[in-house]
Parts: C-alpha cells; structure tokens; sequence
C-alpha cells in the first residue's frame, strides 16, 4: 500500500479511508499506530478540538469493540484532564472574559448541588447544558477537584464512547451494503443502543430526586457528543 498524508478525518468517506490505511498497518505495526492514534486524541482532547467521535468509531475498527471502548475511555478521561489543568495554569480569566454568563449559570448550579457533586457531574456529561470542552475548561473555575472531574469524565462519557466504538468495529466488519441490513447487524444495532441509554436512565431518574435542576434541564434526552461537540 503506497504511503499517504495521514490528517483528521472530516466525513465518513475520510474516515473509511483512513481506517483501512490504518488497518493494513496495524498488522505489523502495531505499537506505532496505536501510539500514533494515543497522541492523536489526547492532542484533541487537551486543546479542546471537536471532533472525537471520528476517532471513537477510528478505535472500534483499529482495536476492536472493548479495547477500544477501555482505550478511548481512558484516552478521554487523561486528555480532559490535560484540558482542566491547561485551563487552571492559563485559562482561566480568558473563559471568564468571554463567557460570563455561562460560567455564573454553572457556577450556580455547581452550589447548588455541592452535595451530590458527582452525580451532577454525571448528568452533566450525559444530558449536557454545555458541550463537553467548555465543561473542561471552566470545570477549575468552578472548584471541582481534579480526581473527581477525571472519574466523572470517564463514567459519564462512557456510554458515548461505546455507541461509537461499538459502531466502528460493526462497519469494519461490514463488506457489502447487504450486510448492513443483516439480521446479526441489526440485532448488534439495537444491542448497542440499548445497553448505552442505560446509564442515562437511572442517572436522570437519580437527578429528578437528588438534583437541583431546573425544568428544562430536566427534560434533556440527548447522550452527550449527539447534542453538541
């Protein structure tokens, strides 16, 4: 396979593209991709670059379903955390300056459910008010303490990152247009969809008792990523 410029992919045919460059690779090499792939999305996640849910789908057909599940979750969780400390040492009175409100709005509710921090970090993530960098970035300015913000980030992101590593290791696998509409695909599909809204179930059903929220935070349906990115 003749060499090619490796760049972010920016649609699906891209993604496919690059997933099968990557693929041929991984066979011999598969320290260096998976090191390449490693600094690739902590590189997104510590600058706060949209886009990772190409890189979720990436891992599920480089690194299969569970691998890749446990490495973008931790991949995600470091990298946010990368993120927060940015933000603490040189952030912090750039996201104050431009976005006032939205850091008065979530400093609020931070107070107000101090008491079940984690649960509404939780929430956060699967029913988010504001998308997932922001949270990264103003996370330090609200007090939240760095352990707490690593493990809520990588609970609270899980059941995105398995839609998209589950769905990348399914299209891998898929060579024809038939075997979309499989019965085994179909059936993998459907798995997928509802072991993922399982967290956001009882987290929301937690919330409706626990948390202070108003009502129209209450009535967010949306796994976080789909929302916003």
């Amino acid at each position: 396979m003749s060499a090619r410029l490796l760049k972010f992919p920016s649609d699906l045919e891209e993604l496919q593209e690059l997933a099968e460059f990557l693929q041929y690779y991984n066979r011999e090499h598969h320290a260096y991709v998976l090191l390449l792939f490693c600094s690739a999305y902590l590189y997104k996640q510590c600058f706060a670059i949209p886009g990772s849910s190409f890189l979720n789908i990436l891992a599920g057909a480089l690194f299969g379903p569970w691998m890749g599940l446990l490495l973008c979750s931790t991949l995600t969780s470091v990298g946010a955390t990368c993120c927060y400390g940015l933000s603490n040492i040189f952030g912090k009175q750039f996201v104050i300056y431009y976005f006032p409100d939205k850091v008065a709005m979530l400093q609020r509710k931070v107070e107000e459910n101090r008491s079940s921090l984690f649960f509404f970090l939780l929430f956060l993530r699967l029913f988010p008010m504001s998308p997932n960098w922001f949270l990264n970035l103003t996370s330090p300015i609200l007090n939240i303490p760095v352990t707490l913000f690593f493990i809520s980030v990588f609970i609270g992101l899980m059941p995105y990152n398995f839609i998209c590593v589950q769905t990348g290791s399914i299209l891998s696998q898929i060579s024809s247009l038939d075997a979309i509409f499989s019965w085994t695909t179909l059936f993998k599909m459907l798995a997928i969809a509802i072991v993922a809204l399982i967290p956001g179930t009882i987290i929301k059903k937690y919330s409706q008792k626990h948390l202070n929220l108003d009502k129209s935070e209450k009535s967010v349906h949306v796994l976080n990523g789909w929302k916003s990115n």
